[in-house]
Formats: structure tokens, sequence, C-alpha cells
């Protein structure tokens, strides 16, 4: 028991008393993560590795998931379209990425380290089609949606690229962020084995009362 009582300690996340006087709910993170099942750990792994399967190939029915974050991109523009013009714009992809990570920060709260892993790893999943978005800013070949006026469409990164003066470099911005959305979605999957790997079963009720 002293070795399982280690390994907790080792695990847990010590938060400043500062900090946690000033919001207590910090306080949650020092709790232990709800434990990942070896049959659990499994499961996602082979969803995980399809899914980077089918996403270096670019087509896969797993892929439909990228459909489900049109209407919350599509909705930023419409939320954010009271701050001017420029921030409408933009609205649409921070919609896009704070909806998984404001999950995961609900998740990372309760200690579910399944929910945390599979928004993150959405998170950085998006990073791709809009790192695809991004190197389409010059050319403008990819077809556009669009909320309202169809007449007046805006494609989102010929024009913040423009008003930012980075548009010629479309390309190379594209690449850096795709990249990063890969290496976030393998960061995401290592940590959710490490996780399985640490995790510290509760001791049963029978052991206890051996000691």
């Amino acid at each position: 028991m002293a070795r399982i009582a280690a390994r907790k300690e080792l695990i847990a996340v010590r938060v400043p008393e500062s900090w946690t006087e000033r919001l207590p709910v910090l306080e949650e993170l020092e709790q232990p993560w709800e434990p990942v099942p070896r049959a659990a750990l499994v499961a996602w792994l082979i969803f995980y590795a399809l899914f980077l399967y089918q996403r270096a190939r670019g087509t896969g029915l797993l892929l439909l998931m990228d459909g489900v974050f049109v209407p919350i991109h599509e909705g930023g523009h419409l939320l954010f379209r009271l701050g001017g013009e420029f921030i409408m714009v933009a609205g649409g992809t921070f919609l896009q990425l704070f909806a998984p990570f404001a999950l995961a920060t609900y998740f990372l709260l309760r200690r579910q380290s399944q929910a945390v892993a599979f928004c993150l790893f959405f998170l950085f999943e998006q990073f791709i089609p809009i790192a695809t978005y991004m190197a389409d800013a010059r050319a403008q070949d990819l077809p556009l949606l669009t909320v309202g006026d169809a007449e007046y469409v805006i494609h989102d990164w010929n024009y913040l690229f423009g008003k930012l003066g980075v548009l010629d470099h479309d390309i190379q911005i594209a690449g850096a962020v795709r990249a990063i959305g890969w290496l976030g979605m393998l960061a995401v999957v290592i940590w959710l084995i490490w996780r399985g790997i640490n995790d510290v079963p509760s001791p049963s009720p029978k052991n206890a009362v051996g000691r």
C-alpha cells in the first residue's frame, strides 16, 4: 500500500494555496483522476489510430466529425458580429477552437481523463482543416459557406491575413499550424497512454480490512 500511496503522491497536482484561495475551483485539480480501464484504453487507442490514419489519407468516415465544427464556426461569426468586422471574421475560428478547449477544461476539473483526451484530440485535429483554409487565403479555390447574405461572403483568412499584412505567407503559416495539429494529436494520445499506465486502482474493501 505504501507503493500505491507513493504513486498517487507522484501523480497528484499540487496547486499553490494562493491560487486556491482566489479560485477555490482549482482545488479539484488536486483530486485523483478517474481510472482508465484497460479495455477502454485499448478501444480508445484503436479509435485514435484509425482516425489518424484516415486523417493522413484525407478520407474516411471518421472525418465526418469535422462536420460537427462547421455550425460552431459559423455560429462564432454570428456571436461576435457586434465586435466589428475583424472580430466577427476571427470569431468563427476562435469558437471552433474554444468549444473543445472549454469542454476539456470542464472534464479536467472533473478529473475524467478519457473525456479530456477526446476534447483535446479534436481541438488539435481542427488545426488541420483550419490550416487547409489558411493555405487557400490567396488562391481562394475552396467553396465557402456563409450564414446570411450569400452575396456577402468573406474568405476568413484572405481577410485576416490581409489585415495583418501576412497574406504572402499563407502557405508557410498553414504548414506551421498543420504541424501543431499533428503534434498535438499525437501528444494527447501519448498522454492518455501514460494516464492509463499510471492509474492506480482504489484498494478493494477486502484489502482494506486486511490492513
